[in-house]
């Protein structure tokens, strides 16, 4: 982190000016939902942990009310009014951090003008949240130099961070998302998942010891061309099997309030196949991350490597937003010795898989499954290994 540190503090000096002694640097991570996909916007609980992919933020505050903003992988160049951020609806980058400085203000937050350079490790529409990490940064940063420069407000605090950021998103930008991804890039914690109750927003750490397996994030590179338009028709179908079973149990505010019990008891009363096939996955999806929580608080990786299996078998099979690409990377994994867990991770029909590996075989695990899978689609795939990290903060460094 020091020689990147360094490098981002030259050039902010390069583009901005000035001197690198008043600068500070604020870095929040992308995320990876290891298990519970889809079950989000059902009630359900679901198990993101924060990546060591990361958005870093190098900044120094203005005198006056403007935000000027550029990226280490970008030309653009844009600024902001603190006194009109609407003309920045339509940035096709710089959206983002406008929506974030909206709510914030909207929440009662005092503002200060500030130089800021951004810096993406997390690989765009890769399904590993570099919205939520631009967003969680930015608000987490403007919030506490603000409060530290206008002596009035509050000191961020993450979990409103996170709340702040998915209005932006829903707001501002026009996106349709759930909390997760915000929530594990504001409140991730090293060598720790975090079990979201995505309905209540309750939440507990679990430990995550890898111990000599890593994570590899395998990118298949398709774009995700579909996943808007399937996301709606899946809410709208599981939507319609809530309606259903609720005429069969009044009590349940969300499918996923129910158990596989009163599934079995009451699947039947779903004529239509399709729904059916839904409603199964939502239910059982949740019920396996219960079951995974259970196998990595015994520390059992292989074991819950076994459940990432049954949730892409179940995404692909009964929810059906994987596509050939995502399963010819699971497939390709599954055939690599050394390999404990593999499934699709995020909205589907493109993006990311995620893979449970044993350190030695991380090598030969790129190497074989970039040829089979490029020979199979035709696509040149990009891999990541990752650790389990921090979630948002301010480096200061010694």
């Amino acid at each position: 982190m020091q020689e990147r540190t360094e490098r981002l503090k030259k050039m902010f000096c390069e583009i901005y000016g000035g001197s690198p002694d008043d600068l500070r640097i604020f870095a929040s991570p992308g995320r990876v939902n290891l298990i519970g996909e889809h079950i989000d916007y059902c009630g359900g609980f679901v198990l993101p942990a924060a990546l060591t992919l990361d958005t870093v933020i190098v900044m120094r505050v203005r005198k006056d009310r403007k935000i000027r903003l550029a990226a280490t992988d970008l030309p653009d160049r844009v600024e902001l009014d603190l006194d009109n951020l609407e003309p920045a609806r339509n940035l096709k980058w710089g959206n983002y951090q406008a929506g974030v400085a909206d709510e914030l203000q909207k929440a009662g937050y005092t503002l200060v003008g500030a130089d800021m350079l951004y810096d993406d490790t997390v690989p765009h529409g890769a399904g590993l949240s570099s919205s939520a990490a631009i967003e969680v940064a930015t608000a987490f940063a403007l919030a506490k130099t603000g409060f530290e420069h206008g002596g009035i407000d509050k000191n961020p605090d993450p979990v409103e961070m996170a709340l702040i950021s998915r209005r932006a998103e829903n707001n501002f930008c026009g996106v349709s998302c759930g909390i997760m991804d915000q929530f594990a890039s504001a409140m991730g914690k090293k060598d720790h998942a975090i079990l979201l109750n995505c309905s209540t927003l309750e939440y507990r750490y679990v430990p995550l010891r890898l111990g000599k397996y890593c994570i590899i994030l395998a990118d298949t590179k398709k774009k995700r061309s579909l996943a808007d338009s399937k996301y709606n028709e899946r809410f709208a179908e599981v939507s319609k099997g809530l309606r259903i079973l609720r005429n069969h149990l009044p009590q349940i505010n969300n499918l996923c309030d129910m158990t596989p019990e009163d599934l079995k008891n009451h699947i039947d009363k779903i004529e239509d196949p399709v729904i059916r096939r839904r409603v199964e996955h939502v239910v059982m999806e949740n019920a396996r991350v219960h079951k995974s929580i259970e196998a990595l608080e015994k520390n059992d990786i292989g074991l819950f490597g076994e459940y990432m299996k049954e949730a892409h078998e179940s995404i692909r099979d009964l929810y059906e937003v994987t596509g050939p690409e995502l399963d010819a990377m699971f497939e390709e994994a599954l055939a690599v010795p050394g390999v404990v867990g593999a499934r699709m991770t995020g909205a589907g029909f493109g993006g990311c898989t995620v893979n449970i590996v044993e350190r030695d075989a991380a090598d030969e695990f790129i190497s074989v499954v970039g040829k089979n899978y490029e020979k199979r689609t035709g696509l040149k795939p990009a891999f990541y290994i990752c650790d389990i990290g921090d979630g948002v903060r301010e480096i200061v460094l010694r």
